[in-house]
């Protein structure tokens, strides 16, 4: 197992923009290492629990770095579906277009019937992206025909090419799935048991071709609600924690920063009274607000101490001034 997925511990990798996803550095740890090569093993999605900011679903996006495949995302509100992930039917458009081209049908019905072909207002999802890559870009190409010029879900150079080598296909991240009615995690069980799906528009079912290798799927969670048993059940789960010891936690803090090579303007002196000081908000912090300052609220602090010119001193003393903004979220009356 320990050939399908082998990151550097000790590197800082070098995730760059890609669609709406900012540039970032990512740090992988022992633990989701061996989470990653678990699920890559087994077939079985990886569920990443934990509060926000604690990298989650940043580690969905630097295993897609590491096994250089595409990476696909979508994230979940309360109105999102099973189907969201699968496919979308754009049922406005139709209605619209059927509206503009009424007056066409008495001048040729056959072509005003084929304009208006439900299969031309279906759009794949990432899950049919992930199973079967040749049939959604077909799929996206009728979709956009003389309506649009929505492109395909970036993919590294070559990886068609050579998608036999790697270790799976595309990773998906269903990111912040506890937002969502647990109809969608058990409506999810079928399709990524079965590697398909079958979508009522057209009758036609999607399945992931013999020679295609599985997508690896992350599939994240804030705990705001709880998960259906029988979803878990068919999870691998991995516990991505904020250390609860304080010294424990400054290191935790530290070890996010120094893999961040744009911080490298602020001392380890200045990280370490950042992190001290964001440890210290946490205790403070009511426990039952559930917002409380983790890792993401360091590194925007850092952020900000990195534009800060001369050092030390003048660092610190614009971390007195800002600290309170960054870091004090609810506090203990």
């Amino acid at each position: 197992m320990e050939q399908l997925f082998q990151p550097d511990e000790k590197h800082s990798y070098h995730l760059q923009p890609c669609e709406s996803w900012p540039e970032a550095y990512h740090r992988f740890e022992h633990g989701s290492i061996w989470a990653v090569r678990a699920a890559l093993a087994s077939g079985r999605p990886l569920l990443l629990r934990g509060e926000p900011g604690v990298g989650k679903s940043q580690l969905a996006r630097a295993a897609a770095h590491v096994l250089r495949v595409p990476f696909l995302s979508h994230v979940v509100d309360e109105r999102s579906e099973r189907d969201d992930l699968l496919y979308s039917y754009d049922a406005v458009s139709r209605l619209a277009e059927a509206q503009i081209s009424a007056a066409l049908r008495a001048e040729n019905p056959a072509d005003w019937r084929a304009q208006l072909a439900a299969e031309r207002f279906v759009r794949p999802g990432i899950l049919w992206w992930a199973l079967s890559w040749d049939t959604a870009a077909e799929r996206l190409q009728k979709y956009c025909e003389g309506r649009t010029d929505e492109p395909a879900p970036v993919a590294p150079d070559g990886w068609r090419q050579n998608a036999a080598d790697r270790p799976c296909g595309p990773v998906v991240l269903i990111d912040e799935i506890d937002k969502a009615d647990p109809s969608l995690p058990n409506g999810l069980l079928e399709s990524l048991g079965s590697d398909g799906f079958r979508y009522a528009q057209l009758g036609v079912s999607v399945c992931r071709p013999p020679d295609a290798k599985r997508p690896l799927i992350f599939i994240t969670t804030n705990e705001e609600r709880e998960l259906p048993n029988a979803f878990l059940r068919r999870c691998l789960v991995l516990q991505m924690e904020f250390p609860k010891q304080q010294e424990a936690a400054i290191e935790f803090l530290l070890d996010r920063a120094r893999a961040h090579e744009k911080l490298a303007p602020v001392s380890d002196t200045i990280r370490r009274e950042a992190a001290a000081e964001l440890v210290q908000d946490r205790g403070s912090a009511d426990p039952g607000a559930g917002a409380v300052p983790g890792a993401a609220e360091y590194l925007d602090l850092l952020r900000m101490l990195a534009e800060v010119p001369g050092g030390d001193e003048p660092q610190r003393a614009v971390l007195r001034e800002i600290k309170a903004f960054a870091l004090k979220k609810n506090l203990r009356v």
